[in-house]
C-alpha cells in the first residue's frame, strides 16, 4: 500500500523539485552577475529551503540536531556519511551562516539546473574521481580558499552514497588534505540517518513517510589529537557509531 501511495506523491514531488531548480537557476544567474557573491549566496540558501519543503511533500520529515555553537570567524570542516541527494539541502540550510561549499564529483558540474551553476560559481570544488592527482591538487586549492575566507567545506569520505544505510569504508585522502591545509578548522562530524529510504524503491517512486535526522557531533580540532590518524579514526567512529539501520 505504501508503494502505491508513493507514486502520486512522487509525481507531485518531482514537479515541485524540478520547478524549484528551473526557477532558481535564472535567479542565481542574475544575483551572481548583477549583485555578486552575497546575493548569489542568499539565492542558494532559499533554494535549499524550498528543496527541503519538496521532500516534505513525500510525507517525510527532516530533523537537524546541533547543540553546539560554532564560531563564524573560523573555517569549518563538516564531515558526514552520505545516503542520498536529500542530504545536501539541510546541510546547506542549517549551516548557512558558515557559507557551505562542497567537494563534489565533476559530473555534477553540468546538466543540472541551479545545482550545477552553484557548484561552478559558488565556491565549491569539482574533482575527477578517476584522476587522483588532479583531485588532490584541486582539493588543496579549495582548502586554501576555505582557510582564507573562514567558510565551511563539506566532504563525504565514503565517496558515494550508501544505498541501504550501511556505511561504506571511508576514503580519507581528500579529508587528510583538507585537514592539512585548513589547520585552523573546526571539524564537525555529522551523522545522517534514514535519508537512504527516500530511494528505497529506486529512482521512482520515491520512498515516503520517512524521518530523516541530521546529528552534528561535538566539534573537534586537529590539535586535540596526537596525530592526524587519531583524528581520522575519531571522526569515522563518531559518525558510524550513530548510524541506525
Amino acid at each position: 500500500m505504501r508503494k502505491i501511495i508513493a507514486y502520486p506523491l512522487s509525481i507531485i514531488y518531482f514537479l515541485f523539485f524540478g520547478l524549484s531548480l528551473v526557477i532558481f537557476h535564472p535567479i542565481q544567474w542574475f544575483c551572481f552577475n548583477v549583485f555578486g557573491y552575497q546575493a548569489h549566496k542568499k539565492s542558494v540558501d532559499y533554494l535549499q529551503f524550498f528543496l527541503m519543503r519538496c521532500v516534505n511533500l513525500l510525507g517525510t520529515s527532516q530533523k537537524f540536531i546541533n547543540p553546539y555553537q560554532l564560531d563564524i570567524t573560523q573555517p569549518v570542516l563538516i564531515v558526514s556519511n552520505h545516503q542520498s541527494m536529500a542530504d545536501i539541502p539541510p546541510l546547506m540550510w542549517y549551516f548557512r551562516k558558515h557559507h557551505v561549499k562542497f567537494v563534489s564529483k565533476k559530473e555534477l558540474g553540468k546538466g543540472l539546473p541551479s545545482v550545477s551553476y552553484n557548484l561552478r560559481h559558488g565556491g565549491s570544488v569539482l574533482i575527477d574521481r578517476k584522476n587522483p592527482r588532479q583531485s588532490i591538487v584541486a582539493i588543496r586549492k579549495f582548502a586554501d580558499y576555505i582557510e582564507t575566507t573562514n567558510r565551511a567545506a563539506v566532504i563525504f569520505p565514503e565517496g558515494t552514497r550508501s544505498r541501504d544505510g550501511h556505511p561504506k569504508p571511508f576514503h580519507t585522502k581528500g579529508l587528510e588534505t583538507l585537514i592539512k591545509y585548513i589547520p585552523s578548522a573546526i571539524i564537525v562530524p555529522v551523522t545522517i540517518n534514514n535519508s537512504w529510504k527516500n530511494l528505497r524503491y529506486g529512482k521512482f517512486p520515491m520512498g515516503i513517510f520517512n524521518n530523516i535526522t541530521f546529528t552534528a557531533h561535538k566539534p573537534v580540532k586537529l590539535n586535540d589529537f596526537n596525530t592526524t590518524q587519531e583524528l581520522l579514526n575519531h571522526i569515522e567512529t563518531t559518525i558510524k557509531n550513530s548510524i541506525k539501520i
